[in-house]
């Protein structure tokens, strides 16, 4: 104190070199708190009596292991979720130093998890959508608790009716008017989710948008797709061509290209009414244009001949 310098300019840089110093520091007879807080934890004393006090709680609290527990809380504020992954990071550094998957122990309370009392934490808790503790510090020699908010349920995503063989059809999921995807979860599998309402976009095709899907806590979120049919289109030439669906409005919107250089391909579309529009590589008039309507069924195959029909 008596030097010029800074003790908490000092304590960073030997941070940010891998160097953690966190002692305890007891002032006598002048308040050094500004100074040394900082630094690791400071006692102000001012006679032999809190002398005594700071000393016993320095050494109790050098020599009692410290340990903690990360609470994660329910809607009623109770520490019931769990099995999530956790990861510890040096704030001062930004050093990953500790992952661990969230559990309860046998009496159904967090577990405790044994942590290096010298260094102030970043903690990043996996869930969907994460959340972070941005600044936590341990108090040397107890058993510290880390709570956060986190009441999560679980969203359900199914094809409607019969089992469709199209199980591999990924949904794009957002938190409710945001851009940024979340999770990209497969049709037929059970994801869960922080609370809150979500905008789903289903990778079918034509897409389907469906928004403000509520999650509740601790319950399923069950969302069922129209079940797909088959279209197998028979263009019997190499050419070019699309394949539209109607709106209700009469409009027609644009649902994909077909290969130019095959002359047959099979897609699952969801139900509704289509307009395939090809013309041969082989004519060089658009009015050799075939635009041919056709309908999709839930679970239906339906061959669709360019040159047949």
């Amino acid at each position: 104190e008596e030097c010029g310098g800074d003790p908490c300019d000092v304590s960073i840089k030997l941070q940010k070199k891998g160097v953690i110093l966190k002692p305890f520091v007891i002032g006598i007879g002048k308040d050094f708190k500004d100074a040394f807080d900082c630094v690791g934890t400071y006692f102000d004393t001012q006679n032999e009596e809190d002398f005594r006090n700071a000393l016993n709680i320095a050494i109790n609290r050098a020599l009692n292991p410290t340990t903690a527990q990360v609470n994660l809380l329910d809607i009623n504020g109770n520490p019931t979720e769990t099995n999530v992954n956790m990861s510890f990071y040096n704030r001062t550094t930004g050093d990953l130093r500790y992952n661990f998957i969230h559990t309860l122990n046998a009496k159904g309370n967090p577990d405790t998890l044994k942590l290096d009392p010298m260094i102030s934490y970043k903690i990043d808790i996996h869930t969907i959508p994460p959340l972070t503790i941005d600044s936590f510090s341990l108090t040397a020699g107890k058993h510290n608790k880390i709570g956060i908010d986190a009441p999560q349920g679980y969203l359900q995503l199914q094809f409607d009716g019969q089992k469709s063989k199209n199980q591999y059809v990924n949904c794009i999921v957002r938190q409710d008017g945001k851009m940024k995807t979340l999770n990209v979860q497969n049709i037929g599998k059970k994801e869960k989710y922080i609370i809150g309402k979500y905008d789903l976009e289903v990778l079918t095709l034509p897409r389907l948008n469906i928004e403000d899907v509520a999650v509740n806590h601790n319950h399923t979120t069950t969302i069922n797709i129209p079940n797909p049919g088959m279209a197998v289109i028979q263009m019997g030439t190499l050419g070019y061509g699309s394949i539209y669906k109607y709106e209700d409005d009469g409009s027609l919107k644009w649902i994909y290209n077909l290969p130019e250089k095959q002359q047959r391909e099979s897609l699952y579309l969801l139900p509704g009414d289509y307009k395939v529009v090809f013309r041969s590589r082989a004519t060089n008039r658009s009015k050799h244009t075939r635009a041919i309507d056709f309908e999709i069924k839930s679970g239906e195959a339906k061959t669709i001949s360019i040159y047949k029909n």
